[in-house]
């Protein structure tokens, strides 16, 4: 079925019009987008271009002389290039594509318009006919009416007159002679132009419409064929299969195959060709013992009540790792005699021992080889350790040992202070070692505090009291908190317990995260202790500003006391006060001195002081409640932190705490306080009883007045501007996001996404972004500044006079986008003041320059109010 019998009503000339416009803009999209691939394929051909001239820069190529897989590399480099050329001519090519499209569009539009003549000119003929026909028998009405009417007027006069004869009957007799012979004449023409009408619509039919639209059909296929050669070409210069490619990439391959490793350092081996490596030589420096009184000799281990201990666990030790090594090459040998892969730390640190697709087999068992001959090794070295620490412990014998050292103070001292921080050197082999005398005076003229564990006795170094100076005294006075009830200031030497339990502490400060405490320590000495939660387990952590941050774990003995690298406590407070008081680093390696405790902050409040009452909502991170404060009685907003959730959403959530607590607007939500004393950490603030903005508009929309609405404005502009003023990027300004009281006063709430910068860059992807709420700019580029707060404040006045309706409704997010990029925005809302909504469009504007500042939105909205109340 053609054209010619199926497109002749007029319903279907206009379809096939629009068919040609839909073409017409279908070509403009194809050569829009063949445009775009020709510029990306040149971009990429001059990226490849320079991927292939980077990478033929080689550094000292010289020393690749010779090199087979340098040579590949080079020829591999080349086809690069060759192959940048090669799109680069496509892109040419498609570029003559879209010249070839431009023409036939154009040609497309000439046809169209020499089709809609041709049928406006038939057509018209036809009407033009038509229109005659109505008119002629208009006019046959018309004189067939004056003919009836001087026809009676003619016979009355006639039957009246006595003689049939006088003047007036002349008259009447001429005009209804003129009368009939117009209607004779007009009935002739009247049917002359039904005829002609008759053949004309029958040619129109029969002939000229459907040659016409033959005639179209033809051209259209034409168009069609000339269209899908174009298209055709279009993928030629795109098909990444073609033999040019194709033949590239076979070159590639043949050079990259050439690759012989057994050749590959032929020339390199000759040209650096060498005898074997002198052995280097290890001795024992003698000077180092030149001026040390005692029983030290060069090349021999010592072995004394000093060092007898520490021989003895070093022997444990190595023992266990001849045995582990031994372990491993029997494993190994089983699995390369045929047993069954075995997982050992040798093969594992090497790579698979299995092949993995790229590796041969001969490749595996050299490496297998290779790990073997490397655990004999390690096996024969440990062995040797092992010999000689148990040849020198049979020599001296274990019943009587030496004592180390004995005339030398300094030693004895330096020991004592390196054993503090080594449990393992802290022990004695007798109770009657001549070096106890030494520790002893050492106590007793008021050495460092330290814990020496020998054969059933313990011995504890006591401080004598030091003058009070003004240092001490601000040390005493700044740790006071730290004092347990039951302990003097000035001494160490009595027991330290305390009934209260830690979280009670003032300068524990819960499950604060990291990047709250680094807030915090500022000066070097500053330390709090936090609790942290490592794979579902909580641990103890010492945080200390000391040349930057650092954080140790309280580490728990088996008897279920607490230390670090000193002797153990039974309670966190009393190692941590050891430490304080001691002045000793927390280990020696930190060199991290504790100096002044960090406190709570008046907004880190207790667990314990919050009572929840009703669940009122649900945030990103957990439940909101309604609760109370046991001290002051207060209602309060609550929003809790689920403890599932992992520790970077943790940290996300008490940002909007951190955020919140410098600031005091009426028209931002007040912080009361944090509670990370315990799970779950929880958000404490002010509670708006008038509940969600958003829901507040809905349910009460047939009670608002616009003054009302417009009041609601203002407040959010207020305060808007004073985040502005703080450098503070709210990024998530919605009315859902805004709280209103009692008195219809609106509240900003909910800082989660919230950023303290002028500008905000977003690195982390865009997910869970408010596409209708958020500026073009920060979509398009992750780019935010206060002037984006400024776009989603004109969706909230938008969403305040429509009354909580949704935006773009009916629009996908991306459907929204893409009409918002054309320069599509949301018509007013009902009942909106011409003056609102002017400043909707303001806030709108596609440069995010031209949006007005907040202060400047304040001043509009309070001057419009004011206006407003003195028409009233």
């Amino acid at each position: 079925m053609g054209f010619s019998s199926a497109l002749q009503s007029r319903a279907a000339h206009e379809a096939l019009i629009v068919r040609q416009d839909a073409e017409l803009r279908l070509m403009e999209t194809m050569k829009r987008s063949i445009q775009m691939k020709a510029k990306c394929d040149k971009e990429y051909a001059i990226s490849l271009t320079a991927v292939a001239q980077q990478g033929l820069k080689i550094d000292r190529a010289d020393e690749m002389q010779g090199s087979l897989i340098s040579k590949s590399w080079r020829s591999y480099m080349d086809e690069l290039d060759h192959q940048a050329k090669q799109f680069k001519f496509n892109a040419e090519q498609l570029e003559v594509v879209c010249d070839k499209l431009t023409h036939l569009s154009q040609d497309k539009r000439k046809a169209r318009k020499a089709y809609q003549e041709e049928h406006a000119k038939i057509a018209a003929r036809l009407n033009h006919l038509t229109d005659e026909v109505v008119r002629k028998k208009s006019e046959y009405q018309k004189h067939l009416e004056g003919y009836k009417a001087l026809r009676t007027r003619f016979e009355e006069n006639y039957i009246k007159a006595p003689s049939r004869s006088g003047r007036k009957l002349d008259d009447v007799r001429d005009k209804y002679q003129k009368a009939c012979r117009k209607l004779h004449l007009t009935h002739n023409e009247y049917v002359l132009s039904i005829t002609e009408a008759i053949e004309v619509e029958k040619d129109f039919r029969n002939v000229l419409l459907p040659g016409l639209l033959e005639h179209q059909q033809s051209v259209q296929e034409s168009f069609i064929l000339l269209w899908r050669n174009i298209l055709q070409e279009a993928a030629q210069y795109g098909d990444l299969t073609a033999d040019k490619y194709k033949e590239i990439q076979k070159r590639i391959d043949t050079v990259i195959g050439s690759i012989n490793p057994t050749e590959e350092y032929g020339e390199f081996t000759e040209k650096y060709k060498t005898s074997p490596t002198t052995p280097l030589l290890f001795q024992f420096d003698e000077t180092l013992i030149q001026d040390i009184p005692g029983k030290l000799q060069s090349s021999t281990l010592t072995v004394d009540n000093l060092t007898v201990d520490w021989l003895r666990n070093r022997l444990q030790e190595l023992e266990g790792a001849v045995r582990d090594c031994q372990e491993k090459q029997m494993k190994m040998i089983e699995h390369v005699n045929g047993g069954s892969p075995v997982a050992n730390g040798s093969i594992i640190s090497n790579g698979s021992n299995t092949s993995n697709g790229i590796q041969s087999n001969k490749d595996s068992l050299c490496r297998q080889s290779k790990d073997l001959n490397a655990l004999r090794c390690q096996e024969k070295q440990k062995q040797k350790l092992v010999d000689m620490i148990k040849c020198a412990l049979n020599e001296v014998g274990c019943e009587e040992l030496p004592s180390g050292c004995d005339d030398d103070l300094t030693l004895e001292q330096n020991f004592i202070e390196n054993g503090y921080n080594n449990e393992q050197q802290q022990r004695s082999n007798s109770t009657s070692s001549p070096g106890l005398g030494i520790m002893n005076e050492l106590m007793r003229r008021g050495g460092v505090l330290t814990l020496l564990r020998g054969r059933g006795r313990h011995f504890k170094r006591k401080s004598t009291p030091q003058p009070a100076t003004p240092m001490t005294r601000s040390r005493q006075g700044r740790f006071n908190k730290l004092q347990p009830r039951s302990q003097s200031l000035g001494s160490l030497s009595i027991s330290l317990s305390t009934n209260r339990p830690l979280y009670e502490e003032e300068w524990f400060h819960g499950v604060l995260p990291r990047e709250e405490v680094v807030r915090l320590l500022n000066n070097d000495g500053d330390f709090l202790v936090r609790e942290t939660i490592r794979n579902e387990e909580s641990q103890i952590v010492l945080s200390v500003c000391w040349n930057g941050h650092k954080h140790f774990i309280v580490q728990t003995t088996g008897e279920g006391n607490f230390r670090f690298e000193g002797p153990p406590f039974a309670s966190i407070q009393e190692l941590i006060m050891h430490q304080y008081h001691s002045e000793l680093p927390v280990t020696v390696k930190s060199g991290a001195i504790l100096r002044r405790p960090v406190c709570r902050e008046r907004w880190e409040l207790s667990n314990d002081d919050v009572v929840l009452l009703e669940r009122i909502g649900r945030g990103n991170f957990g439940d909101v409640y309604k609760a109370k404060l046991k001290s002051t009685k207060l209602d309060v907003a609550v929003k809790t932190c689920r403890m599932t959730l992992p520790d970077e959403q943790k940290r996300k959530f008490l940002q909007e705490g951190r955020i919140l607590k410098q600031y005091d607007h009426p028209n931002i939500v007040k912080l009361i306080g944090i509670c990370v004393q315990k799970q779950p950490i929880m958000i404490v603030m002010e509670l708006v009883l008038g509940g969600s903005l958003l829901t507040y508009l809905r349910k009460n929309s047939n009670g608002l007045t616009t003054r009302q609405q417009m009041g609601m404005c203002r407040d959010a502009a207020a305060g808007m501007r004073y985040l502005e003023s703080k450098n503070c990027i709210h990024r998530d300004l919605a009315a859902r996001n805004c709280l209103v009281d009692l008195e219809h006063s609106v509240k900003i709430s909910d800082f989660g996404m919230s950023r303290e910068e002028e500008e905000y860059i977003v690195s982390d992807g865009m997910k869970q972004i408010p596409v209708k709420w958020t500026a073009p700019e920060a979509l398009n580029f992750g780019k935010y500044t206060s002037l984006c707060d400024v776009w989603s404040y004109g969706i909230l006045m938008w969403e305040i006079f429509s009354k909580g309706d949704t935006p773009y409704s009916g629009m996908t997010n991306s459907r929204a986008r893409e009409r918002i990029d054309t320069g599509y925005r949301m018509p007013t809302p009902k009942s909106t003041p011409e003056e609102m909504y002017r400043l909707m469009l303001q806030c709108w504007a596609a440069d995010a320059e031209s949006r007005p500042h907040f202060d400047e939105i304040y001043n509009v909205v309070d001057a419009l109010i004011l206006r407003l109340d003195n028409s009233h």
